[in-house]
């Protein structure tokens, strides 16, 4: 007994290209996303890492650029204090040069410091430089007028500079103070009224 009559011949099975097969259509399609999912995660973080090395070597840049400005402010303030200092020189030489063209500029200090003494002080001596002294007695002594209080030569004082004391307080208008006081103001630190 022979089945060959009934047997029917071999048919390879029908693929109908689906979602389980993979085809190298569907195989470039995956690695090409993959590729780009990588170049963009990578691309973001090589970005990333830019913008942090640009702001690490920008803060150094602006490190560098304050310690290099350091010095000429250090410049800028030792220009500005020599500047003043000498000009408050230049304007003690100028009074003191005044005086000696104009000498009688010295009864007005003289009158100024004793106006903000108070009504009732007493025992007020006035200390002048001795040639200051001597105009201040001729100016007195032409007008005719009295001292109603002590003159004291004080060799120690510069021309142009008084002192006025009582028993209760002292004026230093010693051209040396008025001068250095003239440096507070202009600079706003106390300084050595020799520099």
């Amino acid at each position: 007994m022979s089945n060959a009559g009934s047997a029917s011949p071999w048919v390879a099975p029908e693929f109908s290209g689906g979602a389980g097969l993979m085809t190298a259509d569907r195989l470039e399609a995956l690695q090409q996303a993959a590729y780009d999912e990588a170049y963009a995660t990578g691309l973001e973080e090589g970005r990333q890492a830019g913008r942090q090395e640009l702001a690490e070597r920008l803060n150094y840049l602006n490190q560098l650029v304050a310690c290099l400005a350091e010095p000429f402010r250090q410049l800028d303030d030792e220009v500005e204090h020599a500047t003043v200092s000498l000009a408050v020189r230049i304007a003690g030489q100028l009074i003191r040069r005044e005086l000696q063209i104009e000498p009688q500029h010295i009864v007005g200090m003289v009158h100024e410091a004793l106006s903000v003494l108070p009504v009732a002080a007493r025992s007020v001596e006035v200390r002048l430089h001795p040639e200051d002294a001597a105009v201040l007695r001729q100016v007195y002594s032409d007008t005719q007028t009295e001292f109603n209080w002590r003159l004291v030569d004080d060799p120690l004082l510069s021309r142009g500079g008084l002192q006025v004391i009582t028993e209760t307080s002292r004026i230093d208008a010693s051209l040396e103070q008025r001068l250095n006081d003239l440096l507070v103001t202009l600079v706003g630190e106390q300084r050595d009224p020799e520099t």
